[in-house]
């Protein structure tokens, strides 16, 4: 089937950028990306692309180069659904906070609800296509809910997950190490795996398209995230013996990271991972496991949840204790609030977790991200349920320049890897602080020696 028309459920983090790729790359092609929220798909269509609704570097100028020629946003389900020969489901698969599987389980209900849409709204046969990261099987249930539409149409399921780093995840679309897509092994789904695989071939060699069973394709996603995030937390691990110990962790990292056989990736110790993925995955995988009685499985990745968040508070606590124990009303600036730099995505950022501890001490907590407002700081407290949107407000304030944010402040945490926090005038920070001034590197972003020789009493992870 020679596709033309393309339609994305979902517009935020993957589903904006891989659309907006596919339609400069496929000019050829009509991406429709649509989305029930009337504010994102405004920040879209926005005349000045610099306030799209995702920051990646680079993506402003993709959705420039196709948006209005053949890359669309819009609220239209219905219509694009019907339009379109293959249709991406790219919505949210947060981890269930009810019933059976609460706390682990991918609550599938965003899923379910784009399937009945699809059967209730197609005249014609569909291709249909994972991308949001689902538990393995879930193409079952959705085909299950297409093939008993009783319209006569006919659909078939593929997965085709993302393996985006935010932040990266432009040159990751541009030049993916390997596009995996999964389908049935019927005549049908080969046919329908081709279909999705010359329209990856318009910029991605042949050789990076990996297709296999669809049951596969789901697994690997989940397996690539927890093998990522297990790196992280064996990392963080072994960061509490060096600081034990007197071994530097930046040092280990790099004496095993020269080892081929292990690699320099994801050996940077750190306050801990973050990120819509990495914990909502690997609690999935657990549930996985626990619920085809793989009861060992499940605690050894599960493990990797518990060190993460030993990681937060440990450096939560660590602050605490330097700060003699008490920082009732002190103010405490945190440089960063996104998970990561280059991104404005703050989901489960170790900040949020950092700072709720920091204000149950009754720290007064002042915030500086280039990227991330202040409606969403306190957003990300208010959903930890801890305390009243009132009580954060009164001890959370953010700041839109770093020297403001930072004067009279007793204390510093890195808390995201921006780069720009590297080329500050660290001198007039340490003038404006209170003495002593405090600086706790949670992403072991700054050169030690020099701001020691500030004057600053600094602390990074691990050494």
């Amino acid at each position: 089937m020679k596709i033309t028309n393309i339609c994305c459920i979902g517009a935020g983090y993957v589903g904006g950028p891989t659309m907006a790729v596919i339609a400069q790359k496929c000019p050829h092609i009509k991406v429709t990306v649509v989305d029930l929220n009337l504010e994102r798909i405004a920040k879209w269509n926005d005349e000045d692309v610099n306030n799209i609704p995702v920051y990646e570097p680079g993506l402003g100028a993709i959705v420039a180069d196709s948006r209005g020629k053949n890359l669309f946003f819009s609220t239209e389900v219905d219509k694009a659904i019907d339009e379109a020969q293959i249709i991406f489901i790219s919505v949210n698969t947060p981890t269930k906070t009810y019933g059976s599987g609460k706390g682990m389980a991918a609550d599938l209900k965003y899923i379910e609800l784009c399937a009945r849409q699809i059967a209730r709204v197609s005249k014609n046969d569909k291709i249909v296509v994972e991308k949001s990261t689902l538990p393995v099987r879930t193409a079952e249930a959705i085909k299950s809910i297409l093939d008993n539409t009783g319209n006569g149409v006919q659909f078939q399921i593929l997965s085709n997950p993302e393996f985006l780093a935010e932040g990266t995840a432009v040159e990751d679309l541009l030049s993916p190490d390997r596009v995996l897509i999964g389908g049935d092994t019927t005549k049908e789904g080969q046919r329908a795996i081709q279909s999705l695989v010359d329209v990856y071939a318009n910029w991605v060699p042949k050789d990076r398209i990996l297709t296999t069973n669809v049951w596969s394709s789901e697994l690997s996603k989940l397996t690539a995230n927890a093998f990522l995030a297990q790196r992280v937390s064996s990392i963080n691990a072994m960061s509490e013996l060096c600081e034990k110990t007197g071994a530097n962790v930046n040092e280990v990292a790099k004496a095993i990271g020269m080892d081929s056989r292990i690699g320099s990736k994801f050996l940077k110790a750190s306050v801990g991972f973050g990120g819509s993925c990495f914990q909502k995955d690997i609690l999935n995988l657990v549930y996985i496991s626990k619920s085809f009685g793989l009861h060992e499985v499940a605690d050894y990745w599960e493990q990797v949840i518990i060190m993460n968040d030993h990681q937060k508070r440990r450096f939560s606590k660590n602050i605490v204790s330097t700060l003699y124990n008490t920082i009732a009303d002190k103010k405490i600036t945190f440089l960063g609030w996104a998970f990561k730099k280059d991104t404005n995505d703050t989901r489960e950022s170790a900040a949020i977790y950092v700072a709720d501890n920091l204000i149950n001490e009754q720290a007064k907590i002042a915030v500086y991200d280039p990227k991330v407002d202040y409606k969403l700081v306190i957003s990300d407290l208010n959903y930890l349920e801890s305390r009243s949107d009132e009580q954060n407000r009164n001890y959370v304030t953010s700041f839109n320049d770093v020297y403001e944010a930072c004067a009279n402040s007793h204390a510093i945490a890195i808390l995201t890897e921006w780069d720009e926090f590297k080329t500050y005038d660290w001198q007039k920070i340490y003038d404006s602080m209170q003495k002593p001034a405090f600086v706790f590197d949670g992403r072991n972003l700054l050169d030690a020696k020099k701001i020691k020789e500030i004057g600053f009493i600094y602390q990074e992870i691990g050494s």
